[in-house]
């Protein structure tokens, strides 16, 4: 059984940062989702357990960076210019199986973390 446990969330005023991290004891693929009230769960990047090219979501292109550090077995999300509707509550979640793309598009995934709420709020 893989266990995901996030840490990071908070709240924070539009233009700040916040990193989120997620500790995985194992996975193929690891990825951050969201959802935010009244939404549905929406991906927003994986990374394979390679290190591979991550994959973002439009949204995330170019404000938030994925990494993993192998060594401690974190995935970290660092979210630069954050906006109001990047409030939400943050998921990490693990694959058995490859495919950063099919995970976060589909959000298909085999394991999930209990969620670190981020705030964005003026």
């Amino acid at each position: 059984q893989v266990q995901l446990v996030e840490s990071g969330g908070g709240e924070v005023q539009p233009g700040g940062s916040l990193r989120l991290s997620c500790a995985a004891s194992r996975a193929t693929v690891i990825g951050w989702f969201r959802q935010a009230p009244g939404q549905e769960r929406e991906g927003v990047s994986c990374i394979s357990v390679s290190g591979d090219t991550p994959y973002y979501r439009d949204f995330a292109k170019g404000r938030f960076t994925i990494s993993r550090d192998k060594a401690e077995n974190t995935v970290y999300l660092q979210m630069n210019d954050l906006k109001l509707e990047d409030t939400a509550v943050y998921y990490c979640a693990g694959r058995d199986r490859t495919g950063v793309h099919t995970m976060c598009e589909q959000n298909k995934v085999d394991y999930w973390g209990q969620g670190t709420a981020v705030t964005v709020s003026s």
